[in-house]
């Protein structure tokens, strides 16, 4: 008998759990009809004036006047980017509190630490990846190389002697040098500054080799004749530097390095906001005027889907996770 009422059980149970998600699904619906009621915070976890701060504003200023309520740009910095990150995990998954994030703090910053504070796709509702660019290999104009050949034939004459300067520890031009060194056998020593200026400021005046850094933070220098841009690292050349070739049309194939900068919201949030959000957004980014600032900084639109945002989170984690393993990087 008792097998009996557990087979004549089964299908009210599911038609429970039918309903469930049925009503949830209403739920969400109805509430994302009536949302956004109030300013919207969106938190981003750097300080003002730097490139995730700038699209930030950009976009929060768009996306007020389509929702018809301020989006209020908040700069939450400390810590390689955890505690504004934080800040949104921790909030209410009501669609008022947004995180405009980069993977040097959402993907990278906690691999560095054991245990990882966060996770970068458990703890969060995606929205949408926006945009993104390759990091870009320079050189000094004092060092004498006018390719990646020659600049890897140099590095392997003097292992151990040659330097590239970063941000900081686990940022993203570090990450990427690291890659471009395991790629091409070469050792060199990492010097890591407290800003992308003296990073720059020291490339320019020799005191180190080379650097990973955007096409549009450095590229007015390469211009001046500062620095050399040797290599895009990614599969394709950029707009905005068409004259650049990639690495792989150098003979490095299959290594690509980018930072990229996306929209979250805590784990919760109603898949109904999330849509609307993310449609909301894809309209905004595929403006031409945004467009073309985008193509003139040396970014790459992406306006991805949620999910497609899942999946390339989960693979970049687990790249970035081999590569500060195998180097052994820990946070400072």
């Amino acid at each position: 008998m008792k097998s009996v009422h557990c087979v004549a059980t089964a299908p009210r149970l599911i038609r429970g759990a039918v309903l469930a998600a049925g009503l949830a699904f209403a739920a969400s619906a109805a509430f994302s009809q009536t949302w956004p009621a109030r300013p919207i915070r969106m938190i981003v976890p750097f300080a003002a004036g730097g490139p995730t701060d700038v699209y930030a504003r950009i976009i929060g200023q768009r996306l007020a006047e389509e929702l018809g309520q301020p989006v209020v740009i908040e700069d939450k910095p400390g810590a390689t980017g955890l505690i504004g990150t934080a800040a949104v995990r921790d909030a209410a998954p009501d669609g008022y509190t947004l995180l405009f994030t980069s993977n040097s703090a959402h993907v990278i910053g906690p691999l560095l630490h054991k245990p990882a504070p966060f996770d970068p796709v458990a703890d969060f509702a995606p929205v949408m990846m926006v945009l993104r660019y390759p990091m870009y290999l320079l050189t000094s104009a004092k060092l004498p190389v006018t390719n990646v050949k020659e600049f890897v034939a140099l590095a392997k004459s003097k292992p151990g002697q040659m330097s590239y300067s970063s941000v900081g520890i686990g940022s993203g031009g570090h990450l990427a040098c690291e890659l471009f060194n395991i790629a091409t056998g070469i050792d060199t020593v990492h010097v890591a500054f407290k800003g992308a200026a003296p990073a720059q400021q020291a490339l320019a005046g020799g005191q180190v080799d080379y650097m990973c850094d955007s096409v549009g933070f450095s590229q007015p220098l390469v211009d001046a004749g500062k620095l050399r841009g040797l290599a895009i690292i990614g599969p394709n050349r950029l707009a905005a530097v068409p004259d650049v070739p990639t690495v792989a049309e150098q003979g490095i194939p299959g290594v690509a390095a980018y930072i990229w900068q996306g929209i979250y919201g805590p784990k919760a949030l109603p898949p109904a906001i999330r849509d609307r959000l993310n449609t909301t957004l894809t309209r905004i980014v595929n403006e031409p005027a945004f467009k073309d600032r985008v193509a003139k900084a040396g970014y790459e639109l992406l306006a991805s889907s949620p999910e497609l945002m899942t999946r390339e989170t989960v693979a970049e984690k687990a790249m970035w996770s081999r590569i500060i393993t195998e180097k052994n990087i820990k946070a400072e």
